[in-house]
C-alpha cells in the first residue's frame, strides 16, 4: 500500500499517523475500534490488541511486526501531545485527548495526498484491503471472519468476489480435470 510506504515523518504527529495507518491496514480494524483503543489494550510482547467491536464484542487481534514497531515509536513520543493525567487513549489529538473520528479521517486523507492518490480512500477501504489480502494469501474465510469481528459469515463473504480470479487460476492449475490438453 502506497500510503504506508510514503514519507518518513519523525515528528510525534507523523509517528502517530503512521501507527494508526499500520493498525488499520495490518489488523483490519474499523476506524471506531482503532480510535477507541486504550494503551492497556495493547500487548506488544504478544503482538496482539484487545478490540471492542460492534455489539460490545471483545476480540483479540494480532498486529504485524511493522505495526508493533510503529506503535512503539509513537508511544515514545506520545507525551508530546500533553495528555491529561490518567488519559488512557492510545491515539491522541493535538490537545492531548482521544483522537476523534474526524481527525482520524483527516489523517487518512493527508496520507493519500502525500502518496499522490487523487481521491482519499476510506478507512473501510483499508479494512477491505486487509481482508482481500488475507484471503488472497490463503487465509480461510472463518479466520478472516474472526479477525474482522463479523458475527455472520455472509458479511465476510462480501470480500471473496475479488479473489475469485485467483481461485479460478489455482483451480485451473491444480485440478487434474481442469487442465487443458
Amino acid at each position: 500500500l502506497k500510503i504506508l510506504t510514503e514519507e518518513k515523518d519523525r515528528s510525534p504527529k507523523g509517528l502517530r499517523d503512521k501507527a494508526l495507518l499500520e493498525l488499520l491496514y495490518g489488523s483490519g480494524l474499523r476506524i471506531s475500534e482503532a480510535i477507541s483503543l486504550d494503551i492497556d489494550h495493547i500487548d506488544l510482547h504478544q503482538q496482539t490488541i484487545k478490540v471492542m467491536g460492534k455489539g460490545s464484542k471483545e476480540r483479540i487481534v494480532p498486529i504485524t511486526a511493522k505495526c508493533r514497531e510503529a506503535i512503539l515509536k509513537y508511544l515514545e513520543q506520545r507525551g508530546a501531545f500533553n495528555p491529561k493525567q490518567g488519559e488512557k487513549a492510545l491515539f491522541l489529538g493535538i490537545r492531548g485527548k482521544r483522537l476523534n473520528r474526524r481527525q482520524a479521517l483527516r489523517i487518512i486523507e493527508n496520507a493519500c495526498k502525500k502518496a499522490g492518490i487523487p481521491h482519499p480512500i476510506s478507512p473501510h477501504t483499508l479494512r477491505h484491503t486487509f481482508a482481500t489480502h488475507m484471503l488472497e494469501g490463503g487465509a480461510d474465510l472463518r479466520s478472516v471472519q474472526k479477525l474482522l469481528g463479523h458475527s455472520r459469515l455472509s458479511t465476510t463473504q462480501r470480500y471473496t468476489h475479488i479473489t475469485m480470479g485467483k481461485i479460478a487460476k489455482i483451480y485451473d492449475s491444480s485440478h487434474p480435470r481442469a487442465k487443458k490438453k
